[in-house]
């Protein structure tokens, strides 16, 4: 599923001119004055890990960023932008395809993650190869079956369009494109990217009743995945082996590609649960269709290797009652607000193709 979005000469930009309040859960507040778009830590949530005083986000900011993230340009052939992984409506995963999908239709070998709550996150990619947001973005531009392209490149394209040569000037307060400039919009897009208005955080806050199953879903959670998946951000940003069995061609060593410790083999990050029930598939090389056939791969489907988990090589089983608790819970952690915000869709001119 590709996405076709290219800016050329003569194209204007609405300016957002939303407020923005993603701690006290008003994502659905129609549009008002334009007035600054801010970063907002949601209650309950810690500090964010990203430097937000090195780059404010800002009105202009961010909707150079949108744009830049939404386009095309960044690819070598203009067919792939960010957001051809990464769909709002599926909480920006690639939904429905286990691997991405990148210029000309070549496979990756790696399940598209969710974008959201990056501002929290201290490594990035299933390995942890990038440790900083604004740096994250070169990977797919330069990956070659991504976006197959020099960020020097794509830098150069951005540099010759007058329009985005006006977007930058707005953004930054004077002339001049350069890969820092793009970077910090990006980041300032990506990290506005906050989820923090399930029917979960609902609950917690007493604003909202679970059934009985989720309450049970709740309880197990709390017992048996919570140490990993811990809240309010549902992971704890490590690094772990939970059994999924290594392919037996062109086999993936998870952390150990970045850190060549042994040690290291098949551990992957620990992902965020919120918005799972809309993300499959799942796994990093999104193998599981379902969350159905993930509660079945913890229900002691594990592979022995080395680096397994301690918590699974005692063995780790799920009654079917289990299962369907969990799975009621865990989709309580949806967000629709998160996946229907207008601050972050498509801008105009942005054409969803096959």
């Amino acid at each position: 599923m590709h996405h076709r979005y290219r800016w050329g000469r003569g194209i204007v930009l609405p300016l957002l001119t939303v407020v923005t309040s993603v701690a006290c859960h008003k994502q659905s507040t129609p549009p008002g004055p334009a007035t600054n778009i801010t970063f907002v830590k949601p209650a309950g949530f810690p500090e964010p890990v990203y430097r937000l005083a090195d780059n404010p986000v800002t009105n202009d900011g961010f909707a150079l960023g949108k744009v830049l993230f939404y386009d095309g340009v960044l690819s070598r052939d203009g067919t792939i932008s960010c957001a051809s992984c990464h769909i709002q409506a599926n909480a920006f995963t690639h939904h429905g395809h286990d691997v991405s999908h990148g210029i000309e239709d070549r496979l990756g070998t790696r399940n598209s993650p969710p974008i959201q709550n990056l501002a929290w996150s201290t490594t990035f990619f299933w390995d942890g190869g990038v440790h900083d947001l604004d740096l994250q973005p070169i990977a797919p531009i330069e990956n070659p079956v991504e976006m197959d392209d020099k960020l020097n490149n794509v830098i150069g394209k951005l540099q010759r369009n007058n329009r985005y040569q006006q977007l930058f000037e707005k953004a930054f307060g004077s002339p001049g494109i350069n890969s820092t400039r793009m970077l910090k919009a990006l980041s300032q897009f990506m990290v506005m990217l906050v989820s923090a208005d399930s029917r979960y955080d609902r609950f917690i806050a007493g604003k909202e009743n679970f059934s009985e199953t989720e309450k049970k879903g709740l309880a197990l959670f709390e017992q048996r995945c919570a140490s990993c998946h811990k809240p309010p951000l549902f992971t704890d940003n490590s690094f772990r082996n939970n059994g999924v069995a290594p392919r037996p061609f062109g086999t993936d060593s998870g952390r150990a590609k970045i850190t060549l410790l042994e040690e290291d083999l098949y551990k992957f990050k620990v992902p965020s649960l919120r918005n799972v029930a809309l993300t499959a598939p799942y796994m990093h090389d999104g193998r599981f269709g379902s969350l159905e056939s993930v509660m079945n791969h913890y229900d002691n489907g594990f592979y022995p290797t080395a680096s397994l988990d301690p918590v699974f090589k005692s063995g780790f089983t799920l009654s079917q009652d289990d299962k369907q608790a969990l799975i009621a819970f865990l989709k309580t952690l949806s967000d629709k607000g998160f996946i229907t915000d207008e601050r972050f869709a498509p801008p105009p001119g942005f054409v969803q193709g096959d």
